[in-house]
C-alpha cells in the first residue's frame, strides 16, 4: 500500500555530497597555503601548483564549476607569477580573496 508511513523509500543517486568544497572552500585552503608561505614565495608557489592540480582533477570530476575554476585559476596566475613583493601585495589584497573576483589589482 502506498499510503503506508514506514515504508522503505528507494534511495536515489544523489550528486549532493557534503564532501564537494565551494568556492569560498577552496578560496579559504589556497589563501591559508599562501599565508603560511609568505616569507617564502617560491615554497608558497609550489603548494599553490598542487592545490591547482586538485582543483583541475575536481573540475573533471565535476565538483567544481566552470566558472569558480577559471577565478582559481585567475587567482593561481597571479600568484605564481608574483615577485616577493607582489606576493605579499596579493596576500594583502582583500578583493582578491573575495569570490567573484575578476582580476586587476584593487586597492581598497
Amino acid at each position: 500500500m502506498g499510503w503506508w508511513p514506514f515504508r522503505k523509500r528507494r534511495h536515489e543517486e544523489v550528486n549532493d555530497s557534503p564532501h564537494v568544497k565551494g568556492a569560498r572552500m577552496w578560496l579559504q585552503d589556497l589563501r591559508e597555503i599562501c599565508e603560511r608561505n609568505y616569507q617564502n614565495p617560491s615554497a608558497g608557489q609550489s603548494l599553490v601548483r598542487e592545490i591547482q592540480v586538485e582543483w583541475t582533477d575536481a573540475n573533471r570530476r565535476g565538483d567544481l564549476d566552470d566558472s569558480l575554476k577559471q577565478g582559481l585559476d585567475r587567482r593561481a596566475f597571479r600568484l605564481l607569477r608574483a615577485d616577493d613583493e607582489e606576493w605579499l601585495g596579493w596576500l594583502d589584497n582583500e578583493g582578491f580573496w573575495e569570490p567573484g573576483w575578476k582580476g586587476g589589482f584593487d586597492t581598497e
